[in-house]
């Protein structure tokens, strides 16, 4: 595959066939992060988390 012309169409054809795979992913990252946020919302964690970030941005200022 010397030409670069070759290279550019499998490429763009390699990118045509992720679109589907790509709205799962995602679909699955929000679902993560929607977990993580109802995680820390619903126990202590958020709480503690919330202290040492107060903290922090104390110190600075």
């Amino acid at each position: 595959m010397g030409d670069p012309i070759l290279k550019l169409l499998v490429a763009m054809q390699r990118r045509t066939n992720d679109k589907g795979q790509t709205a799962v992913e995602y679909l699955g990252i929000i679902a993560v992060v929607v977990a993580i946020v109802l995680a820390v919302t619903g126990t202590s964690i958020g709480s503690a988390i919330l202290d040492k970030i107060m903290t922090q941005i104390n110190k600075i200022v």
